[in-house]
């Protein structure tokens, strides 16, 4: 298990959904190792990863000793001009992240970024009218939910009725600093957003998708720089409140205080509560008792049950991914939720108390 979240890369089987050449992809903007996590799910679902381009070449070389099937392009124009090329992947600076994926939408290719994928709402508006104007997705990595084999059963329990009906998801998203190897844009709240606006639209994501909401509203947020006085701009804590749309709610927070002793980067948990039962998912570390994650406890009217998911569920979002995006179909993500969870996650942001000022 990595011991850093920005290196953090799954890996699972291959369960390819398309033949050999049918899905080329390109990757760009290698600024977070998310990266790869995103490269890795879409050529175990099949794609076929043609170029990669970054103005670094440093970057393009690691990329290139991991992936060695890619070609390095000379430029992103290059990609962007290729119409082979069905989806672009990027790990922009997240500030960038719109930006670039307007353009590779209004190039005629699908793009599909990291979180958080907008820092402002004037980029959210705007790329909202890129997609009207193109027809193109603007699809985000929402990882924790969506490469957490824990995670994604959790959503299939919901699915069969497991818990009744969701009516409330609390979520804790620690992360280890590791300041020294982070780059210079990680402390520049510009360019990073804030911390509810970056890890924090995990949780969004994930109470919008387990509670089947549509909308919600942000009832009280906070946020906070305890510990990082040499990095001012830094928010290293953050939470929030959010009622949905049918009453369900939501509470959940974010920091980047793992302890040094922790086998792993993060301790992140997800608290699910229905109508008629519970489920609580330890995604990467069941603590002082396993080093395996995706450890998942189930309590209902027939019992309680503990699954050890790693390597049983796969992540089937990234098939569903590439098939919606040869059938303009939306079975992955619908970019509604991909919107609704990014203009909560800058609302959270926006509203955010700051207690330690």
């Amino acid at each position: 298990m990595s011991k850093d979240g920005m290196t953090y890369a799954p890996k699972g089987k291959p369960n390819p959904v398309v033949a050999e050449g049918e899905f080329p992809i390109a990757a760009t903007a290698l600024d977070h190792g998310h990266i790869n996590g995103m490269v890795n799910g879409l050529l175990e679902a099949g794609a076929t990863l043609k170029w990669v381009y970054d103005p670094d070449p440093e970057k393009v070389q690691e990329f290139i000793g991991k992936y060695p099937q890619a070609e390095a392009a000379p430029s992103l124009e290059h990609i962007l001009q290729d119409d082979t090329v069905k989806l672009v992947a990027a790990a922009a600076i997240p500030s960038e992240r719109s930006a670039l994926g307007n353009r590779v939408m209004e190039s005629g290719k699908d793009y599909f970024t990291d979180k958080t994928p907008f820092t402002t709402m004037a980029q959210l508006e705007e790329t909202k009218e890129v997609v009207k104007r193109t027809g193109q997705k603007y699809m985000v990595y929402f990882s924790e939910r969506l490469h957490v084999e824990g995670a994604v059963f959790a959503g299939e329990l919901i699915k069969d009725g497991a818990i009744g009906r969701v009516i409330q998801v609390t979520g804790f998203g620690p992360h280890r600093l590791n300041a020294s190897s982070r780059p210079d844009w990680f402390f520049n709240k510009e360019q990073y957003g804030g911390i509810l606006c970056d890890i924090g639209s995990h949780q969004i994501e994930q109470f919008l998708y387990y509670a089947d909401c549509k909308d919600a509203e942000i009832l009280h947020s906070k946020v906070g720089n305890y510990n990082n006085p040499d990095h001012p701009e830094l928010e290293d804590y953050g939470d929030a409140t959010l009622r949905g749309d049918n009453g369900a709610t939501q509470i959940f927070k974010v920091d980047w205080f793992t302890p040094d002793g922790l086998s792993t980067w993060g301790d992140g948990r997800t608290f699910i509560t229905g109508t008629e039962g519970t489920i609580e998912i330890r995604k990467y570390v069941d603590v002082a008792r396993d080093e395996t994650g995706d450890q998942l406890y189930l309590v209902n009217k027939d019992g309680e049950k503990h699954y050890s998911l790693s390597e049983q569920v796969g992540f089937p979002f990234f098939g569903e991914l590439i098939k919606d995006c040869l059938n303009r179909t939306e079975h992955a993500m619908t970019q509604a939720h991909a919107f609704k969870a990014a203009e909560l996650c800058l609302q959270a942001q926006q509203q955010a108390i700051n207690v330690t000022e």
